[in-house]
């Protein structure tokens, strides 16, 4: 990523080009891949495709809603970090730092819970909410005349570039530092560069 040097040339800071990339791949780390693919695999089972003949497929529909997004929630929450020996150790971000801390070699006081955090979980769950509530067939399950709805059709139309613009503005002005499950640092400077502020 190239910095550009504030006027008194000692500060480097970020261009505008390179805080949007930031922004994207920040909005790209949001949803957990391991979560949309469950929800992608199994929402046609649950929903029988769509056609929801039964309150059980409503119900079994709307329960992996719930427990995917709750998963983008959590998911916010986790780090990880990578010990003297090379392991890489994932843990729960809590007040103290994160949670499991059996390991005495690294600080994990630097992985403490950060009101960002609650932002991204926030956020994480709304486009999971998005996805989820886009996909053809929860509508068809949930709302099986959508398509005549005229209002409805515009306004689910215009909904995914409007929670994208927001997601993406949210993440430039607090970007998302954690390396959470499935996100493991890539090397030990970057473990040490970790961005978030005690």
């Amino acid at each position: 990523m190239a910095y550009k040097t504030s006027s008194k040339g000692t500060t480097p800071r970020k261009g505008i080009k390179d805080n949007t990339f930031s922004g994207l791949g920040s909005l790209i780390k949001l949803l957990p891949t391991g979560t949309v693919f469950v929800f992608q695999f199994l929402n046609p089972l649950f929903t029988d495709n769509g056609e929801c003949d039964s309150r059980m497929n409503r119900h079994l529909s709307a329960a992996l809603i719930g427990l995917c997004g709750l998963s983008c929630f959590f998911s916010s929450f986790t780090d990880s970090y990578v010990d003297l020996d090379g392991s890489v150790h994932y843990g729960i971000a809590t007040r103290k730092g994160l949670w499991p801390s059996g390991d005495d070699s690294v600080d994990l006081s630097k992985y403490k819970l950060q009101f960002q955090d609650f932002v991204h979980a926030v956020l994480s769950f709304m486009v999971f909410g998005a996805v989820a509530f886009l996909d053809s067939n929860t509508m068809e399950c949930f709302s099986p005349k959508y398509e005549k709805n005229e209002k409805l059709t515009i306004m689910l139309k215009a909904l995914p570039p409007l929670i994208g613009a927001m997601a993406g503005t949210v993440f430039m002005m607090f970007p998302n530092k954690r390396h959470g499950i499935g996100y493991p640092p890539e090397n030990d400077s970057e473990d040490d560069d970790h961005g978030i502020s005690s």
